[in-house]
């Protein structure tokens, strides 16, 4: 496994690769990885001949400086978690070698970007758009792996892909979850012992409430859901939506998607937790 940190050093490795006719997975990270990643990494080393992973937190798309300084920086221990499951090449370039000079570019993403973290998280989504686009430029992927936690930037880098009109395979993957079921996220690891043992109720109230559907309306499903874990001392409902999965635009009455998904994200204490469920 090499570690590279130069966008020239990558691109002339991984040229020589392609000229051997290998195929090439990425799978994009901003480190502090855990089991949700590896899962990610072994399906991109299972489909691929070459697999990349790129460790990189990048700035862009934090509308919060206090979130950027407080993320988890790992290398170390991610490239500890990486080699043992074939991971070819681990991309860990700093903040000026990604953005020499600052990036200007603005993504008009539509729809699907408009709604749920999109107005919660101002430009955001346009900074995931950067750094993936720019990624996809440098590693030139068959294939992308992100994991479904992150259900609405799925959608949004779809949608970056289709306008840019870029040749790679967007592979989505189910959520990875501890055994009590939290989904697994980097931003656990912030969660107090006492805020760990009460996270789990979100995912418990969302698998509880796939079993009023379809006698219960969406409505019902969706005040059952933020009332119950509203009662939950530190827990606080910012948003669920159940929405159709391809457009992310939520939906009223369950005939009106065959995809209907529901999307939250809850306050634990300040950590700020996000999960779905496919109804």
């Amino acid at each position: 496994m090499k570690i590279v940190s130069s966008i020239k050093d990558l691109k002339n490795f991984l040229a020589l690769e392609r000229e051997k006719g290998k195929k090439i997975g990425l799978v994009p990270t901003m480190g502090a990885l855990h089991a949700g990643h590896i899962s990610l990494v072994k399906r991109c080393v299972a489909e691929n001949d070459i697999c990349v992973v790129s460790d990189f937190v990048n700035p862009t798309q934090f509308n919060d400086k206090h979130d950027l300084e407080t993320y988890p920086r790992t290398l170390e221990a991610d490239c500890a978690l990486l080699e043992p499951v074939g991971c070819d090449y681990v991309f860990a370039p700093s903040v000026a070698e990604m953005y020499p000079e600052p990036d200007t570019r603005v993504f008009d993403l539509g729809p699907v970007a408009a709604v749920m973290e999109g107005p919660r998280r101002p430009g955001h989504f346009n900074g995931v758009a950067q750094v993936v686009s720019k990624l996809f430029y440098i590693v030139e992927p068959d294939n992308a792996y992100f994991g479904e936690k992150d259900f609405q930037q799925i959608a949004v880098i779809r949608e970056m892909v289709r306008q840019l009109n870029l040749p790679v395979h967007i592979v989505d993957c189910p959520i990875q979850r501890e055994a009590d079921g939290l989904a697994l996220s980097s931003r656990n690891t912030r969660l107090t012992p006492e805020q760990r043992q009460k996270a789990p109720v979100i995912a418990r109230t969302l698998k509880e409430s796939t079993t009023f559907v379809p006698a219960k309306s969406v409505q019902e499903v969706i005040d059952f859901v933020v009332n119950t874990i509203n009662q939950v001392p530190e827990m606080k409902v910012e948003y669920f939506e159940i929405v159709d999965g391809h457009t992310m635009q939520s939906i009223k009455n369950w005939s009106d998607t065959t995809y209907p998904v529901g999307c939250i994200t809850v306050y634990c204490g300040e950590v700020r937790l996000i999960d779905n469920i496919k109804y």
